[in-house]
């Protein structure tokens, strides 16, 4: 019999379902109305009957999966003219936009009625809001409630010292998987904000036509701008798309995310007590560092990176301290200066008399006042440059914010200490000087290249100086704005220990004597399968570096080793990939026990399922034993940053999750389970891996495969997109696939409705074990072995084969097609007899419901970007090229947000 709690839970998740579902369908509703409305007046009653037409066409090719309806549908799509095409297509999209929004708004009213279901069992009080918290954490990955079960598993002071060591560093890179402008994407953040406000107003309130005006306004604004870049974005630009996501959502989403968790800890005596959540995020960024094929980022672009991340913090630390400062009226007489604090008061005086004087005059008789606002004016100046008053790194910073802390502990001002302040605190705890760490990445060909000119002497080429300068500019934010701004530099392809060593060696040779004084951890990126095979050899290899040895030493021997998840699957295809990583990742977590290190595994994860998306929490929790530890370093990618961090509901949501995951991870019943599964199921995945990697080969080695790829699929057309900064190609041709860069990969087979690169090769794997009842019990008792099905059903829901059948058939190699086809067909059977459900997503209901809703939309795109694919590939004469391009290309945007996962 459930407990009480539990009682009340699942009458509040039977709640959120019910209204929170009425209110999706609601939004829904009303968005796609408004959207009609905008339709009629903008391209009249025939542009809106046309979108209809197509509409009801396909979803009733859909919902009978009749071939004559589908044809119909495809015959409707053919018959209009490329302008109208272009709108119809334009429409769609704009729907997708919309339909988005009101998911995300669903999810924030998800969040908060859980917020409110748990704050109801907090003060239910006793076991009944012990075992309601657990509940809640098993569902929603609440942190609090993670600990609470941390510490019924290894005791309070084991469960507050993991606590302590805890760390999630998501690394926001600049990949080009983010397919909207930023300006559709501001005009639906403000259709988003009114649609916040049309919620808050009580029913039958007059300003609700009000709003419903303004939403019909921005939605009309949001049809009439233009969906795609006219030019691709430069390094700078993505830099300050990045920064929009840090002004708007993380500079105050980390001090509540450290605040709710810090409350639930310590219910009795919140914002009285010094807090014992610590400030466990660290926020990393490649954008302006990462040259790997990218010839646009240099060493100025990285310079200049870090400069304007800079500028946003400390404007956002200038600004909290004024304010904070403001509000510190506290009288002299009430609450006295400590001794310290009395000190830092003079020796601000000597520093900077002309300022504290000012300051003195408007506050003479409030210390804590004084000190803060002098503080806000060294910020400002460590923003200007003005090295006479600046700090010299965050930990001045930081030293002062603690004395005048401290001091108002003992004056009693116990909340005046522990509230705004502590905020203040752990923003400069987590975003020091420099916001995110920046980090340079480098293909090892590059340095090898670069070495060979240096030794050889004489003239160095424009490549090589280029080289060399990046190690400069890191020298010099290093001295700027602390060593945590710049110092982490990964290799890629790291093939051999050479690749580790050539970094140290170009590092002296740009900075000569000084290279010592500067702090250089080289991180290796272990990519493709034979490199994540090697790689604990690599390492060995690696700590016999002198350098690397005085690292370890001032670091506390810690290493950081980063995953390639997208070449890897590329390379030997999803299954394997999946296999060799998680064999990689235990080979090396045993590396680093034997050789004393604090390892952090750094996962190159993307959005889409074929570069390592999905669920990152349940992908946490199904890593090997021992590999975690309460430490997750990913990357976040593209659409990922604004769909986590784009909200601050969200944003909050996701960042406890990770922490929850990475805690949970390491406790001993989840080590238990992921180690006793991956003994026993060991022979199961060498057979899956054998299996599914042959199958793969059978494909994508065949001969001729690279040129039908690029047929059968939007491909080259992809790469015209204004994206991002970073080219397609690494500058191979079409004749082979070894240097087409993972995203395009994945991007094009989901733009034709296949998804190869997330599921290929699973349907021959999983018959060639042939035993149902072992992968049954295998799904029910492997974490990864669970995750992997769960994410390959995710993206063959969002296959259609009727309509991949037509893409494939651009290549006129009916033998790729067909084996396409049957391996989608076999996995799907498959899929169905493991997870014992004929329904993909048996285990992600929710997910499946939004994949069957979105599919007749998404099929609608499908066929306007087959048209006009069909019309480029047969060369057709009728209609101007520009016309059949411009078609694709908004197709591709459209289905991209109907799909909702690109690269």
């Amino acid at each position: 019999m459930p407990s009480t709690s539990e009682s009340a839970y699942d009458r509040d998740r039977e709640l959120v379902v019910s209204d929170i579902d009425a209110s999706f369908r609601a939004d829904v509703s009303l968005l796609g109305g408004l959207l009609g409305t905008i339709l009629v007046e903008a391209g009249g009653q025939e542009l809106f009957d046309d979108v209809e037409r197509l509409r009801h066409a396909t979803i009733h090719a859909h919902e009978t999966r009749d071939d004559a309806a589908l044809a119909e549908a495809e015959r409707i799509a053919a018959s209009f003219d490329p302008a109208r095409a272009e709108q119809v297509a334009r429409a769609f999209t704009v729907y997708f936009h919309l339909v988005n929004l009101a998911e995300e708004h669903q999810r924030v009213r998800i969040l908060r009625t859980r917020a409110e279901s748990r704050e109801r069992l907090s003060r239910a009080g006793g076991d009944a809001a012990e075992s309601g918290a657990s509940a809640l954490g098993r569902i929603d990955g609440s942190l609090s409630a993670t600990i609470r079960l941390l510490v019924g598993e290894v005791g309070a002071d084991e469960a507050r010292a993991r606590v302590e060591k805890l760390r999630f560093h998501p690394v926001l890179t600049a990949h080009p998987t983010e397919a909207r402008r930023r300006a559709i994407a501001s005009a639906i953040r403000r259709i988003g904000e009114l649609v916040d406000e049309r919620d808050d107003l009580t029913r039958g309130d007059r300003t609700r036509a009000e709003i419903d005006r303004r939403l019909l306004e921005e939605i009309d604004i949001l049809w009439r701008t233009a969906p795609l870049r006219t030019t691709r974005p430069t390094p700078l630009d993505e830099v300050r798309t990045a920064m929009g996501v840090f002004d708007q959502t993380l500079f105050e989403v980390v001090p509540q995310v450290y605040r709710s968790i810090d409350d639930r800890l310590q219910p009795n005596s919140a914002g009285r007590a010094a807090p014992v959540a610590p400030a466990f995020l660290r926020v990393g960024s490649w954008i302006g560092g990462d040259r790997d094929g990218n010839p646009y980022v240099t060493a100025e672009t990285t310079r200049e990176a870090a400069h304007i991340a800079a500028e946003h913090v400390l404007l956002g630390l200038e600004r909290a301290a004024q304010r904070i400062g403001r509000t510190l009226t506290l009288d002299a007489k009430d609450t006295p200066a400590s001794a310290e604090l009395a000190e830092l008061l003079a020796a601000q005086e000597a520093l900077a008399p002309n300022v504290t004087a000012t300051i003195g005059t408007r506050a003479p008789h409030e210390p804590h006042r004084r000190v803060l606002l002098v503080v806000a004016e060294r910020i400002a100046a460590t923003r200007r440059g003005d090295a006479d008053l600046a700090y010299p790194a965050p930990e001045a910073l930081l030293a002062d914010l603690r004395v005048l802390q401290d001091s108002l502990r003992q004056g009693g001002a116990l909340r005046s200490a522990n509230g705004e302040l502590q905020h203040l605190i752990w923003q400069a705890e987590t975003f020091g000087f420099h916001l995110a760490e920046l980090e340079v990445r480098q293909h090892s060909k590059v340095h090898r290249q670069a070495l060979a000119e240096i030794r050889a002497g004489g003239d160095l080429g424009e490549t090589t100086e280029e080289v060399l300068s990046v190690f400069r500019v890191i020298a010099e934010l290093q001295r700027r704005f602390g060593v945590r701004t710049v110092r982490r530099y990964i290799v890629s392809f790291t093939q051999s220990p050479d690749d580790l060593a050539n970094v140290y060696e170009l590092a002296a040779a740009a900075l000569g004597a000084d290279a010592d004084d500067v702090a250089i951890d080289v991180v290796p990126l272990f990519e493709t399968f034979a490199d994540l095979e090697a790689s604990v050899e690599i390492l060995d290899a690696m700590l016999e570096l002198d350098q690397v040895q005085a690292r370890l030493a001032a670091t506390g021997r810690k290493v950081e080793v980063m995953l390639g998840y997208s070449d890897s699957s590329k390379d030997v295809g999803p299954v394997s990939a999946t296999l060799a990583l998680h064999g990689a990742q235990a080979r090396i977590a045993a590396w680093a026990e034997r050789n004393d290190i604090e390892l952090t595994l750094f996962h190159g994860r993307g959005g889409a399922l074929g570069r390592g998306g999905g669920p990152a929490n349940e992908a946490v929790l199904a890593q090997p034993a021992g590999s975690v530890e309460g430490r997750l370093k990913i990357t976040e990618q593209g659409e990922v940053i604004f769909a986590q961090y784009g909200d601050p509901a969200i944003a909050k949501r996701h960042l406890e999750q990770m922490a929850s995951a990475a805690l949970l991870a390491g406790s001993p019943s989840n080590e238990a389970r992921n180690r006793a599964a991956d003994e026993r199921y060991g022979d199961l995945a060498a057979t899956l891996d054998e299996a599914s990697r042959t199958r793969f080969h059978s494909l994508v080695k065949a001969e001729g495969f690279a040129p039908w790829f690029a047929d059968v699929t939007p491909m080259e057309e992809v790469g015209h997109l204004a994206l991002g900064s970073r080219p397609a190609r690494r500058g191979l041709s079409v004749e082979s696939l070894d240097d087409l860069r993972a995203i395009p990969w994945v991007f094009s087979w989901s733009q034709a409705r296949i998804n190869l690169a997330a599921w290929f090769g699973l349907g021959t794997a999983l018959e060639s074990v042939g035993d149902e009842e072992l992968l049954r019990e295998a799904y029910a008792e492997w974490p990864l072995f669970t995750a992997m099905i769960d994410n390959f059903s995710m993206s063959l829901a969002k296959t259609d084969e009727r309509i991949a059948a037509r893409y494939l058939a651009l290549g006129e190699r009916a033998d790729l097609a067909g084996l396409v086809l049957d391996e989608m067909r076999l996995t799907k059977q498959w899929l169905g007899r493991v997870t014992q459900s004929d329904e993909l997503l048996v285990a992600r209901p929710v997910l499946a419901k939004a994949v069957r809703l979105r599919s007749p939309y998404v099929d609608a795109l499908s066929l306007l970007q087959l048209r006009a694919l069909t019309a480029i590939r047969s060369g057709e004469t009728d209609l101007p090229s520009d016309d059949h391009h411009a078609l694709l290309l908004l197709t591709v945007n459209g289905v991209a947000a109907g799909v909702q996962n690109t690269g």
